[in-house]
């Protein structure tokens, strides 16, 4: 190439890449300042919300007592004991007894709107006259009672959206299906749409509504701010919970005779997935849809959790402190746990989509896990997306992702069935971390 024009070329693309930075960024925090109704709470520690289940398995010296809590030093202190400890025994903490209630529900499908913007008032409205008229299809609902009991009537039942696969002719082809999980704040039809394209390659689908969201949701909230917000002990419950209900969820398709299992996450849900996954070997094929290292580092840094961050930081938290507090419910602190299932043949196939531009689950810390699953050798196909986490879901964007994603689960579980995924979970022994580690 002449070397004029070699040059010309080269100025022209870092200025092209700055002036593409700049728009996404630009239009990722018009987004992300879309909605109004963000709440900033005050620190509690919430050391009622996980004495349930301390105190049901013994654990009850790790809480501090009630005049112990009102001291900020040595309720923090407290909590970074729980922590360790919940790390310690993680295959407890996220352990669970199976439901025994579980039934299928069909009713109208409604939004359940997480921002008051008119134009998904209008949607709402739209939706509730059809139902009214008859004119909408009633839709199916897994429901069961969730092992983790919280003081919400509303969240103590799981809701799965439930989309069966028509049978195929070939009667011995193995029953495939997935476990969707949505973002935080997702009103009830987010990620709906991937479900019938998974059931056009056999797949059937349950799309969980995460705690605290949509139906789950108490009728005092507008958004889904328990799931995620300033009480420590609150944010951790709500964690066990999402993932106890994923694992549920695998039950009951493991009931219905469903062999092969995955699960598929966004944002917040893609955390829950990934921990699902590390604590539970069956779910084979695995799609992480944006993914970040420790819970605190989100929360500390994320453009969509500022109000979390200003109710912490106004009690004098910090983000290293943070980390800590909130470590047992971080996906980076199970790694050892998938590496503990490879070793014993249990392969599991992976997909990792990342943001590029995203101020939510910022560039660096999604680089982090990306090294960190290389390190492992797993089965790993990974995307970087040239937008951010609020314009995944702008046109064309999300079809875009929506393609990867379905791409993928098309091609896994097809590896699946012609047997070329490693499908030896029953040989992995209850110490099977352990082993692996002093290996």
């Amino acid at each position: 190439m002449d070397p004029v024009k070699l040059a010309c070329y080269a100025s022209i693309v870092p200025m092209f890449n700055r002036a593409y930075a700049n728009w996404m960024y630009r239009w990722e925090r018009e987004l992300a300042n879309l909605d109004g109704n963000r709440v900033t709470r005050p620190l509690e520690w919430g050391f009622d919300w996980i004495a349930p289940f301390l105190e049901a398995h013994g654990f009850g010296s790790y809480l501090p007592t009630p005049e112990q809590a009102q001291d900020s030093t040595t309720a923090e202190a407290a909590m970074l004991r729980i922590n360790g400890l919940l790390l310690e025994h993680s295959d407890v903490f996220f352990g669970y007894e199976v439901p025994t209630d579980f039934r299928i529900e069909e009713r109208y499908p409604e939004l359940f709107p997480t921002n008051v913007r008119p134009e998904t008032l209008a949607k709402d409205a739209a939706l509730k006259r059809q139902a009214a008229e008859g004119k909408l299809k009633r839709a199916q609902f897994l429901r069961f009672t969730s092992p983790e009991r919280t003081p919400y009537a509303e969240n103590k039942l799981v809701n799965a959206r439930w989309y069966p696969a028509p049978g195929h002719k070939d009667a011995k082809r193995p029953k495939q299906a997935i476990v969707v999980i949505p973002q935080w704040n997702a009103d009830a039809f987010s990620h709906n749409a991937l479900c019938p394209i998974f059931n056009k390659f056999g797949v059937s689908a349950l799309r969980l509504s995460m705690p605290y969201h949509d139906i789950r949701r108490p009728g005092e909230l507008q958004r889904s701010d328990y799931v995620m917000s300033a009480n420590i002990g609150r944010t951790i419950s709500a964690c066990r919970q999402a993932v106890v209900d994923i694992r549920c969820c695998l039950d009951w398709l493991e009931q219905q005779g469903y062999e092969h299992l995955g699960v598929l996450g966004t944002s917040l849900g893609s955390c829950y997935a990934w921990m699902a996954s590390t604590h539970d070997p069956r779910p084979r094929v695995n799609v992480f849809n944006h993914v970040s290292t420790l819970f605190g580092d989100v929360a500390w840094t994320g453009q969509s959790t500022r109000h979390i961050r200003a109710g912490l930081e106004a009690a004098g938290l910090t983000h290293e402190r943070m980390r800590k507090l909130w470590a047992a419910i971080s996906p980076c602190s199970y790694y050892h746990k998938i590496a503990s299932q490879e070793a014993y043949g249990c392969q599991k196939r992976v997909l990792i989509n990342y943001a590029l531009y995203d101020l939510t689950f910022p560039l660096e810390y999604s680089l982090e896990v990306v090294n960190s699953f290389k390190e492992l050798s797993l089965d790993l196909e990974v995307h970087a997306l040239p937008w951010g986490h609020y314009t995944t879901g702008e046109t064309p964007f999300q079809y875009i992702d929506g393609w990867l994603m379905s791409s993928f689960v098309y091609r896994a579980f097809k590896a699946l069935r012609e047997g070329k995924v490693g499908l030896d979970a029953t040989a992995i022994p209850a110490n099977a971390e352990e082993e692996a580690l002093t290996r």
